[in-house]
């Protein structure tokens, strides 16, 4: 398959290749889209060829359920049985934003589209090109993050055309992700509101409209039997090719763990790699040496992780050692991506 790429300014956007982008989601194909938050993998959200064609292209499990994005309010009501109360609540707060909510779906959206369940998970981003395209293209784009399934999600139209040139129809390749991590999602079909991906929209935040919100305990353990209500429940994500391992405790063990680990490394042809903070970028012994910023400006780090396991793809390192971030905030996010990149190895020390 031949992609279509075209450059596309958020700031001037182009209708012509908007429509073009419109018309191949009309006609059954599929089209990479900027978001705030990662770039999606885009089909027609009512259609279910289209969630099959976007599971193949991805190499996606299709019991893994996509996210339908809207760009207008008015775009909800079709596609559940009923809007909560809570949803409106979340809503007023937060769309256009990064904040996926899951409610009770209704017969408008197929089954392929939520990984067959009777669920549905929407999103209403804020990014301009999103919502042009969205809008151009019938108003329901089902989109996961447009990468090869199992690896770090992409930040970068690069990204995209590093995994999907040659696979779908065309890439709308505007700027780098804002945000940088996938939307948190909030599930409002159980009993009590619940958070079942932490992102940008912090728990905290949530709290603030929905005081009675919890975390789902399967955030950190998921039976390979469950079956997923959100991406990125059940399979690994985020992955590096080489391995990852986290090591969380004291800066100057942690530092001295991770050299030690390197040296052993490097011993056995190793070519190494760690993910840290620019406090401690000095400290270590690694080939690669992969600063997130500042440890305490964790917008820095989240918009920045994606690219630095990308990069360390590129740099063909083997053995990559990361420290741990404080797990608040959107910590808990970085957190939560850092241990599904690292198939939950995690070293306290």
């Amino acid at each position: 398959m031949k992609t279509i790429i075209e450059r596309i300014d958020p700031n001037n956007i182009n209708t012509e290749i908007i429509s073009r982008a419109g018309e191949i989601i009309k006609n059954g194909g599929l089209v990479a889209f900027p978001t705030e938050t990662v770039y999606g993998l885009g089909g027609d959200a009512l259609k279910a060829e289209s969630s099959e064609k976007i599971y193949a292209a991805k190499g996606r499990p299709s019991d893994n359920p996509l996210i339908v994005h809207i760009s207008d309010m008015a775009d909800l009501g079709p596609i559940v049985s009923e809007i909560p109360e809570d949803a409106l609540k979340l809503a007023d707060a937060f769309w256009p934003g990064p904040l996926t909510v899951i409610m009770n779906k209704s017969k408008l959206v197929p089954y392929k589209t939520t990984g067959g369940l009777d669920t549905v998970a929407v999103r209403f981003p804020s990014d301009p090109v999103a919502r042009a395209f969205i809008k151009e293209s019938g108003g329901y784009i089902a989109a996961p993050s447009a990468n090869i399934s199992g690896r770090p999600s992409p930040t970068s139209g690069k990204h995209v055309v590093e995994d999907m040139d040659g696979r779908i129809d065309m890439i709308l390749y505007g700027d780098d992700s804002l945000i940088g991590l996938e939307s948190t999602i909030v599930d409002l079909t159980g009993d009590k509101p619940m958070i079942l991906r932490p992102g940008f929209v912090t728990a905290d935040m949530v709290r603030k409209i929905l005081p009675d919100i919890i975390f789902d305990p399967a955030l950190t353990s998921v039976s390979k039997d469950a079956h997923p209500k959100a991406p990125g429940m059940k399979y690994r994500h985020y992955a590096p090719k080489g391995s990852l391992v986290i090591v969380e405790g004291e800066p100057k063990a942690v530092v001295s763990y991770i050299n030690n680990r390197l040296n052993e490394d490097k011993a056995k042809g190793k070519r190494t790699g760690v993910i840290v903070s620019s406090a401690t970028a000095g400290s270590y012994l690694a080939d690669r040496v992969y600063t997130t910023g500042d440890a305490g400006d964790e917008q820095a780090v989240a918009h920045n992780l994606f690219g630095i396991l990308r990069q360390a793809d590129d740099d063909e390192i083997d053995s990559i050692y990361s420290e741990s971030f404080e797990d608040d905030g959107i910590g808990t996010a970085i957190m939560n991506r850092l241990l599904k990149a690292a198939g939950h190895n995690i070293v306290h020390i």
